[in-house]
């Protein structure tokens, strides 16, 4: 008897694989140099007989598991936890309630993202906040009545606004603090 994530099923043989990748550099006389050896996944084959009322239930949770990539925990003769990369059955007259099957296990390893959304705490605390809320557009009011204006004082009232409009253009740099090693 072995477990599948707790469902019972009978293993009949189970082979575990250990591969390594080798580094193979040629020479000129005798074998070849290995220089370099790289662990690979771990691999479990098993072979067996799923049979009783819940063998279709069994096979559908594997097939399950299977298809979404799920992690199982199998506890046999040996432990492993792993992927299902390969799972097969044959349904043959002698058994009445199952059907044999083949199934390969794999080692994964997942990996975690490095991605931080937020500024660590030390460059955080070095940043000057910057309060500048742009340039705004102002509007001139005109009204009908006060239409008598020369036009040396719409040249004066031109130009000002326009000094206005250059000081407020300018862009505000990030200012760090005494000591930041970001401080210009």
């Amino acid at each position: 008897m072995a477990l599948i994530d707790g469902k019972y099923i009978t293993v009949e043989s189970e082979s575990p694989s250990f591969p390594v990748t080798v580094t193979e550099q040629p020479v000129e006389k005798g074998i070849t140099l290995i220089d370099h050896v790289q662990p690979q996944a771990r691999m479990l084959s098993l072979s067996g007989v799923i049979v009783g009322p819940e063998a279709a239930k069994i096979r559908a949770y594997i097939i399950g598991a299977k298809d979404k990539g799920q992690i199982i925990n199998y506890i046999g003769r040996n432990q492993f936890k792993g992927l299902i990369t390969d799972f097969s059955t044959g349904h043959e007259y002698t058994i009445a309630d199952g059907f044999t099957f083949s199934m390969e296990l794999r080692e994964i390893r997942i990996a975690m993202s490095s991605y931080v959304d937020t500024l660590p705490a030390p460059i955080k605390t070095q940043a000057a906040k910057i309060v500048n809320s742009g340039t705004k557009q102002t509007k001139e009011k005109s009204s009908s009545k006060n239409k008598k204006t020369t036009t040396t004082k719409t040249k004066t009232k031109t130009t000002t606004t326009k000094k206005k409009e250059k000081e407020k253009e300018k862009v505000q740099k990030v200012k760090f603090k005494e000591g930041s090693k970001w401080r210009e």
